[in-house]
């Protein structure tokens, strides 16, 4: 059971306590109480847990399978013969056991009345619940859009790569697929989870900056600072690739050497990640600032950690770099 389940079953807990209780402040022992053994029950803490058994039954059952375009006729009639069933039920228990507050003049106030008030939370309560239920579908749909535009634009890329080695017949050919076969096994079943820990995907980056450093050699300066040795973390998948694709692919067309830096780091509950990589000026294509790699991690950051994030992209005299800051808890 996750935390926002066990949060909300103590927010009801709580509210129904406080519903139960709170008759026992406002009422009168000597109209409103009945003796059962040695237990002094009142009237309204009594009727409140048929009001409690209604609103669960209308929000959860009724409302839930009868409450649609075919059937709505059939809920109206289910609802009005449930008010009507609950408040004789309360005339009875008021009649039997509270004749003083049975002859009350306000009887059909605090017997009928209650009962509608409990029926439009219960309704209104359903509706808020199927409202949030399908904002998560929503998101859930996107990320899932999200993710599978990552893994063709992922592949596309490295694609590319192993065909060049191919043409001149590179004996780092054999590597670099052994190298693939790992990041596909990666993308077809890692990446399928909602979240995996932290060591998981440096690992997914290290064995993709290894198959770049295979094409390479030593044309590109690649330098990397992973500081990471806890397996507390989780963090979404493939979530920090595109930012080291980009690198690749715009940090490797400079005159001079090409030199790109990878730094990761977890400290109190937050993932820091810095790619910096040079480019060649008037040579910066509009997919470094809104290509699909990155315009899709922003959407997706904004999805998943809408205020636990901080993305900082700079270009500078030559020199991109991202640096992005996420709570992990």
């Amino acid at each position: 059971m996750t935390t926002s389940k066990y949060v909300t079953i103590a927010l009801h807990v709580l509210v129904w306590g406080a519903v139960l209780v709170l008759p026992y402040t406002f009422s009168s022992p000597e109209n409103h109480y009945v003796h059962v053994g040695s237990f002094r029950c009142n009237f309204f803490t009594l009727t409140n847990i048929i009001h409690i058994g209604l609103f669960y039954f209308n929000a959860y059952y009724l409302y839930s399978k009868l409450f649609n375009s075919r059937f709505w006729w059939l809920y109206v009639v289910s609802v009005a013969l449930l008010i009507l069933v609950i408040y004789n039920l309360k005339v009875l228990i008021l009649n039997a056991s509270f004749p003083l507050l049975a002859a009350s003049q306000d009887f059909f106030g605090f017997t009928f009345f209650p009962i509608v008030v409990f029926f439009v939370i219960s309704t209104v309560y359903r509706l808020i619940l199927d409202k949030i239920n399908s904002e998560r579908e929503q998101l859930a749909m996107e990320l899932k859009f999200l993710r599978s535009q990552v893994n063709p634009h992922f592949l596309f890329n490295v694609l590319n790569n192993l065909v060049s080695m191919a043409r001149h017949r590179s004996e780092k050919l054999e590597p670099s697929l052994i190298k693939l076969s790992g990041l596909m096994r990666y993308m077809l079943f890692e990446s399928e989870v909602k979240k995996i820990p932290v060591q998981v995907e440096l690992e997914y980056l290290t064995n993709y900056i290894n198959l770049q450093e295979l094409r390479f050699d030593q044309d590109v300066v690649i330098q990397t600072n992973f500081n990471y040795d806890s397996t507390a973390y989780s963090i979404e998948p493939m979530l920090l690739i595109p930012f080291v694709e980009n690198a690749f692919k715009h940090g490797i067309t400079v005159l001079e050497k090409p030199v790109i830096k990878l730094d990761l780091f977890v400290k109190d509950d937050s993932l820091h990640f810095k790619v910096m990589n040079k480019f060649e000026k008037g040579n910066l294509s509009k997919d470094m600032n809104s290509g699909i790699g990155l315009s899709n991690v922003k959407s997706r950051l904004n999805l998943l950690y809408a205020k636990r994030h901080q993305l900082s992209i700079k270009k500078r005299e030559g020199i991109f770099e991202v640096d992005l800051r996420i709570k992990l808890r």
